[in-house]
């Protein structure tokens, strides 16, 4: 009995841990692509955005993680970010050895699982794309406010 209570309870805010999921993961990411471009975080090494394969890489961190952590096309700028992190992995790091501890690739994994995750969950709770479906939801054709019929 405990048992359902406290699972009914999780579920109810289930839309929201998504969300800050969401925008945690799509954070870090920008924080990724700004620092490897601008410098910002860190005093490191910038990169050039034509520079292959870390320019492109670069701005598909900060554009794809800026549009994720907004939830503005999650799905599909989780879907570039994974493949990249997918790219990042197999082509930098799996060659220097197997396993993520041994060739330093827990980050581009760790983004890689978490983006995916995101291509079937959606956005969550707090995304930018539930307030423009929203107001488009309720707009006919020509402009007129619909209102909903519920069962």
């Amino acid at each position: 009995m405990a048992n359902t209570q406290l699972t009914s309870r999780l579920n109810q805010y289930q839309p929201y841990a998504l969300g800050l999921f969401r925008i945690v993961v799509g954070l870090l990411f920008a924080c990724h692509g700004a620092n490897t471009l601008f410098g910002v975080i860190t005093d490191g090494e910038t990169i050039a955005a034509g520079t292959w394969p870390k320019g492109p890489a670069a701005v598909i961190e900060l554009v794809g993680g800026t549009l994720v952590l907004l939830g503005i096309g999650t799905r599909s700028a989780a879907f570039l970010c994974s493949g990249a992190m997918a790219y990042a992995y197999f082509s930098v790091h799996q060659p220097e050895g197997l396993f993520p501890l041994e060739n330093s690739g827990g980050e581009p994994v760790l983004f890689c699982w978490a983006f995916l995750l995101l291509i079937f969950t959606g956005p969550g709770a707090l995304a930018a794309d539930k307030l423009f479906t929203a107001r488009g939801a309720n707009r006919g054709a020509e402009g007129e406010q619909r209102t909903a019929v519920s069962a």
